[in-house]
């Protein structure tokens, strides 16, 4: 592949595209489509925003990502969450329905965009692994809830103030919740109903979309409108228009975390549902051209008047299970939104606000994962700290300290694990040469006066001190001869300064109570480490290949060998064993 084709994977596929793809890639598209423009006004609702910026940022965006992203499938545009993120910075700094808050929010975009090509050029993608699946899932379900909650209002036909917290944002529901219009909360009742039924029963069907053709006639033959069920309004139909966010004032500073936060969790998402397709058709998602690719399109939102986008979920099962093989499909999808813009917009204006709270309701349902909650519980138990975490810090303090704490809640669990590594005694299995852990293997034996000990972890600052602790508690259970000490190393994959200065005081203190230490099975870049420090020449006749040949030499008063490349031991010729030779 061309250097210019690894930039544009579009110049790579196009010219191989095959016919048979064209009906699958044009049904794909337009059933997307059908999908996207609903749900792009809906999300726009909860942003903050007016339907057509929502509708902006699923059109050239879209095409965008088709030019520049490596997944077939994902289907980007507005999603949930980053919409959520994007009224919860705006609102504290702009105030929500003037042209400063439009401009904000194309500023955003263009900062999530940046954030995303700097990190893909640089190849920071394993930057976005410090948030954890575990707290991912707790996360994203409590953003599920705010944003679920934050639409009862249009439901229920209330007006209220937007609040920084959730529970505030509960007490302003119930405080407003007498002033209910009945009409509205029926019309937004049935549109759920609908929804879950189409979801259960014809799932194939465009779902957000039967209930905005149907909300619309409804609000149009019953007059609906005149009983207090607010609707959409005028639809401009103008097409995106290209134009330079304002930068002025510190409205960049104010929004560099909300970028660097929408940039995580939206790649996060976006490449979780990418490469589960991707896996699915056998074809590679390549990390850091996928971040090229989504801040492309990010860019083209910020200057074509719209908001931060990503890939979606549910849209890009829908893209997958309609038939999409190939980028094409979402070239279509972004032309069915742009006709839409250009000849459909009029027919939205009697749009209530209560089916696009519906469609959002229905779509963050599945986002509360209660089954993989469970499935995280079976697997590791511990790892419900960072979602608990997560998904409690969320709902008090909010969607960006929330997932800050959670990033250093996960990581707080992380160092609490390596501080405290798993060791193991190690015993022989009889008739074999291996040795195992004595609590999973109770008929391997201790053999008398040699204790074999296990560390599974590198050795840091982080758990030197606990590691001494431990060793010196086995040293002194070793209470006959030969008083020897095996330290199996298989585990051990690094070893920084402070590890190695433990091991310098630790060896002095086991030399001091007449006990022998003995090395076996060191990887190479501890060994490198080692003898850096000057701990391998000090340990010198007394590092084995393995632990069965320690034991041996132990039982025969004898060292290791000399020539330790010979051997397996180490991959420098030992000067005593080059005096051998001569």
């Amino acid at each position: 592949m061309s250097k210019l084709a690894r930039l544009l994977p579009i110049l790579d596929w196009a010219p191989r595209y095959e016919r048979t793809d064209l009906r699958s890639d044009l049904a794909a598209g337009l059933t997307v489509g059908a999908m996207l423009v609903p749900q792009a006004m809906a999300y726009a609702l909860l942003a903050g925003l007016p339907p057509e910026v929502g509708l902006y940022a699923a059109t050239i965006p879209v095409v965008i990502y088709a030019l520049f992203g490596t997944s077939r499938q994902l289907a980007v545009g507005p999603v949930a969450i980053v919409s959520l993120l994007t009224a919860s910075a705006l609102a504290p700094l702009v105030e929500e329905g003037t042209s400063g808050y439009l401009a904000a929010a194309a500023l955003l975009a263009l900062m999530v965009g940046v954030v995303h090509i700097a990190l893909g050029v640089g190849r920071l993608g394993f930057l976005v692994n410090f948030l954890s699946h575990s707290v991912l899932v707790g996360f994203t379900a409590a953003a599920a809830i705010i944003i679920g909650f934050s639409q009862a209002k249009h439901l229920f036909g209330i007006s209220t103030e937007r609040k920084d917290h959730f529970y505030e944002t509960v007490l302003e529901f119930f405080d407003n919740v007498s002033g209910t219009n009945t009409t509205t909360l029926l019309l937004g009742v049935l549109a759920l109903t609908a929804l879950f039924a189409m979801k259960r029963y014809a799932p194939r069907v465009p779902a957000a979309l039967v209930v905005v053709v149907g909300s619309i006639l409804a609000v149009e033959l019953f007059g609906l409108e005149d009983r207090g069920v607010k609707v959409v309004g005028d639809i401009p139909d103008s097409l995106p228009a290209f134009g330079l966010p304002d930068f002025g004032g510190s409205l960049v500073g104010d929004l560099a975390t909300t970028a660097l936060v929408i940039t995580i969790v939206g790649f996060m998402e976006s490449i979780a549902v990418a490469k589960v397709y991707a896996r699915r058709h056998r074809y590679e998602v390549v990390a850091n051209r996928e971040l090229i690719g989504l801040g492309a399109a990010n860019v083209a939102a910020g200057l074509f008047g719209g908001y931060p986008v990503t890939g979606g979920f549910s849209r890009t099962a829908v893209n997958d299970t309609a038939g999409a093989r190939t980028p094409l499909a979402s070239l279509v999808t972004a032309g069915v939104v742009l006709a839409t813009i250009a000849f459909l917009t009029p027919l939205f204006a009697s749009l209530p606000n209560a089916a696009l709270g519906a469609i959002i309701i229905m779509a963050v349902i599945g986002l509360v994962d209660v089954a993989e909650m469970r499935h995280i519980a079976q697997v590791k138990k511990s790892d419900l700290i960072g979602l608990s975490v997560a998904f409690f810090a969320t709902l008090v303090l909010g969607i960006e300290l929330g997932i800050l704490v959670a990033v250093v809640a996960s990581m707080l669990v992380v160092f609490a694990r390596m501080s405290k590594p798993h060791s193991a005694v190690l015993g022989h299995v009889d008739g074999t040469t291996s040795y195992r852990n004595i609590t999973r293997f109770p008929e391997a034996h201790v053999i008398d006066g040699v204790r074999i000990v296990r560390i599974d972890a590198a050795l840091s600052f982080v758990n030197a001190s606990n590691v001494k602790k431990l060793i010196l508690s086995h040293v002194a259970a070793i209470d006959a001869e030969p008083r020897a000490l095996v330290l199996d190393a298989s585990g051990i994959n690094d070893l920084d300064v402070t590890g190695a200065e433990m091991l310098q005081e630790l060896l002095t203190e086991i030399d001091e109570r007449d006990v022998t230490v003995h090395l076996t099975d060191v990887k190479g870049p501890v060994r490198d480490v080692l003898r850096r420090s000057g701990m391998w020449d000090r340990l010198g006749d007394r590092v084995h290949t393995s632990t069965n040949d320690a034991i041996e030499a132990i039982a025969a008063h004898r060292p290791a060998p000399s020539d330790q490349r010979r051997y397996g031991i180490d991959e420098r010729v030992a000067a005593s064993a080059i005096d051998s030779h001569v």
